[in-house]
């Protein structure tokens, strides 16, 4: 793809949300880590659903902790493998106690070090809370990057290196959420919204999703009177 048409898509996706964030519900650094680690293999609407009832009872890494995972299942039931997950996020909070003085660390490997907490939820913490330009690559980031040409790649890491070597620099700090929500909502894994898409002559897509053809309607045809009885 040319440099001038990244350029666009980007310029294109600026102004049409110009300030662009997660859809987690989140009020601090750890309780957006806790939202991004629950949310793989999982909806945002799930995890949001969770944590509305989590926070309130327990939302730092004390608090976590001191719950203890039987304590925290019944509040994640909504989000799947909660089993796992919530020996994740004891374990987690934890951690961040004993290591880390009871703050989210900084750091790539701290974060990657923590259970649960892979390279994906590592960058978006980095990028979200400490500013760093780090574009995470999930799912709808990895199908939009493939089928625009933005970041053709075979894994989500070579997609990722794709994109953050080939993204203007003024667009890297939000590309992330601009990719996510425009796979989610419009570059749909199953009939993408190509007709209404606001990038799609940027697209190089071969397989676009074609507008429908409305057919004209028939003119009604004006009821038959019904006919006289003929006389005996």
């Amino acid at each position: 793809m040319h440099p001038a048409t990244r350029r666009a898509i980007f310029r294109r996706l600026q102004a049409a949300n110009p300030a662009p964030t997660t859809e987690l519900l989140h009020t601090s650094p750890f309780e957006l880590l806790v939202a991004v680690m629950l949310s793989a293999h999982t909806t945002d609407k799930s995890v949001n659903a969770a944590t509305r009832v989590l926070f309130p009872v327990a939302n730092t890494p004390a608090a976590i902790a001191a719950l203890g995972v039987e304590g925290v299942k019944p509040y994640i039931k909504s989000v799947g493998l909660y089993n796992t997950k919530a020996k994740n996020l004891v374990g987690l909070a934890q951690q961040i106690l004993d290591r880390h003085g009871g703050a989210v660390p900084a750091e790539r490997a701290a974060l990657e070090a923590l259970p649960g907490v892979g390279r994906k939820t590592a960058s978006i913490i980095l990028n979200m809370v400490f500013g760093q330009v780090e574009i995470a690559v999930d799912t709808h980031i990895f199908r939009v990057a493939n089928r625009t040409g933005l970041a053709p790649g075979r894994t989500p890491l070579a997609v990722e290196a794709g994109l953050v070597a080939n993204t203007p620099p003024e667009f890297r700090k939000d590309a992330h959420h601009w990719l996510l929500l425009h796979g989610r909502y419009v570059c749909t894994a199953r009939s993408p919204a190509c007709p209404t898409c606001i990038i799609r002559d940027l697209c190089e897509y071969p397989a676009k999703t074609p507008a429908r053809v409305q057919r004209k309607a028939r003119p009604m045809r004006p009821a038959r009177r019904p006919g006289r009885r003929a006389r005996a």
